[in-house]
């Protein structure tokens, strides 16, 4: 009897380790379904932005003559994805959820020619389509998977499988090292890895423009940590990062890629960035309080909550201990 008992807590305990090991693969589905996720027919509208595209779905606002936000209102993800210009050439920094086509868009507001960076690479940022040209951050757990610069997202990466949505495949015309610019002509753009919401996550300083796209690292609402890929050491880590690279920008304005219930485009400034810092720093001690099971949730201020895995799970190790670009 002894000998079946502890056969039996082996199994259990065996079976315990492979649904911790691949939880991921099992909450995904059983909170998804499958299909696409139609387009509300209502939804709280950006102030100052213009209705276009196919059925008014895109809400266009300038930033300035040479910066767009395309925002989503009517996408469950309230996407806001941005144009930025320069002489030479354009950046399209994320592509929405691709319920329609943004590339006619963008070509309405833009005759330069247009690269596609993915500010990581979860569906409801690469718009499930093919682009002319294609940047990818220079990442080693990236490039190593790239055959003759061809590139796919994993299944982790993307989680297309939420809708039913396969990840594309690109050819990655340009490799962009952490901190390294990308000139656009007459502009450029700083590239900082962050990493925290995804190991593959980016922001874009513009430092002419006293503004960082700063991707779903830091948008409006909820941010979080719990996907895979996430890490609560990286989000710590690219805090003090994003810290340092603003030192001499305390006015800056952070842009992300998600708009809040009321429709606007997310803006928050440097010290959002430091209460994040001090608020990651309690919750590695275990003295910020949280509720809910899966995920936890965290009050990181007033408007901003941190999705986070229960504590046995988190990871406070970055992915990358040494990096500081």
């Amino acid at each position: 009897m002894a000998k079946k008992f502890g056969i039996a807590l082996v199994i259990v305990v065996m079976l315990l380790a492979i649904g911790v090991w691949q939880r991921h693969r099992i909450l995904v589905p059983l909170a998804t379904t499958g299909e696409r996720i139609m387009p509300s027919e209502e939804a709280s509208l950006p102030a100052d932005g213009k209705p276009f595209g196919e059925e008014a779905y895109f809400y266009i606002v300038q930033l300035d003559e040479r910066t767009f936000a395309i925002a989503e209102p009517y996408s469950w993800a309230k996407n806001v994805n941005y144009l930025i210009a320069g002489t030479d050439r354009a950046l399209l920094l994320d592509a929405g959820v691709g319920f329609y086509d943004i590339r006619p868009v963008v070509k309405q507001l833009t005759d330069l020619p247009i690269t596609f960076l993915p500010s990581h690479l979860h569906y409801d940022h690469t718009g499930q389509g093919g682009y002319e040209r294609v940047a990818l951050v220079d990442l080693p757990h990236l490039r190593d998977r790239a055959k003759e610069n061809m590139f796919a997202p994993n299944w982790g990466e993307h989680l297309g499988v939420a809708e039913g949505l396969e990840p594309a495949i690109w050819e990655i015309d340009e490799w962009v090292k952490p901190g390294s610019d990308i000139d656009l002509g007459e502009r450029k753009l700083t590239l900082f890895y962050t990493p925290g919401h995804t190991d593959n996550s980016i922001s874009l300083l513009d430092r002419a423009s006293n503004i960082m796209f700063t991707g779903d690292y830091m948008s409006a609402g909820n941010i979080s940590a719990y996907y895979p890929g996430g890490s609560m050491g990286d989000y710590l880590q690219s805090a003090h990062k994003l810290l340092r690279a603003t030192a001499d920008s305390p006015n800056i304005a952070l842009r992300g890629a998600h708009a809040g219930d009321d429709g606007q485009l997310p803006v928050k400034a440097r010290s959002d960035i430091e209460t994040l810092r001090d608020q990651l720093v309690k919750i590695e001690d275990g003295t910020l309080e949280s509720t809910g099971s899966y995920p936890r949730v965290y009050a990181i201020k007033e408007d901003v909550v941190m999705q986070a895995e229960p504590r046995w799970l988190q990871d406070w190790s970055p992915t990358y201990p040494d990096d500081e670009n």
